[in-house]
């Protein structure tokens, strides 16, 4: 199977974690959720993710947002890996809370699937990847690293804001956007009623074509 897709309801999966167990959609309650995964405990490139998102567990919670990480190591390896601090205080609330499976067995199919093809010889993923999940519990986003290369957590605090902007509101954000910038309309939103949901006013980029679809407008609140 090809595991999960964007808009496919996250799996209830119960699991052992550093802070008790939990069953997957209580654990989220009505907040926004991302589920990371990494090839073990005590991976220089992964110490180091998980100390950045320590530092943004405050602006990823006033966003609504629960962290929670997932490795095949057991809750006392994850104990202990959290004593790093050296690297960006990782310690405490850094993945709140880390994940344990021993066995990749015990992982649900929709996200076994997906670290399974990306395993050595000796059965340890090798990719790590990042899931968003609505307060609908419906993934709104998947992301596929190398473990090579550490994932950027301010990029997606980023697309954190756009999601939730655009689950919202009738726009999109465009290339590069940060919070703040202008948002585009939605090409399905008419003129007319564009102009009443957004006071502040729209302007249209002028294109060679004469087509107008790019329309703008500041963010809305």
């Amino acid at each position: 199977m090809p595991g999960l897709l964007l808009g496919d309801e996250a799996p209830n999966f119960e699991a052992d974690t550093t802070h008790g167990p939990i069953r997957f959609h209580d654990f989220l309650g009505d907040s926004w959720g991302i589920l990371f995964s990494h090839p073990r405990d005590f991976t220089p490139v992964c110490t180091t993710e998980l100390g950045r998102a320590a530092k943004l567990a405050p602006e990823f919670s006033k966003r609504n947002v629960k962290m929670i990480a997932l490795s095949i190591d057991s809750v006392q390896d994850h104990l202990s890996w959290c004593k790093v601090t050296a690297l960006g205080s990782v310690q405490g609330t850094a993945c709140s809370p880390t994940q344990a499976w021993r066995d990749r067995c015990h992982i649900p199919n929709a996200l076994c699937s997906l670290i399974q093809e990306e395993s050595n010889i000796t059965a340890v993923p090798l990719a790590k990847r990042v899931f968003v999940f609505g307060p609908d519990k419906k993934l709104k986003l998947s992301i596929l690293y190398p473990a090579t290369t550490g994932r950027n957590f301010d990029e997606i605090l980023r697309v954190v804001d756009s999601l939730q902007l655009t689950a919202y509101k009738k726009v999109a954000t465009p290339v590069d956007w940060k919070p703040g910038d202008s948002v585009m309309v939605v090409p399905s939103l008419p003129e007319e009623e564009a102009k009443k949901l957004f006071p502040k006013g729209i302007f249209t980029k002028e294109l060679p074509s004469g087509k107008k679809y790019l329309r703008y407008t500041p963010q809305p609140e």
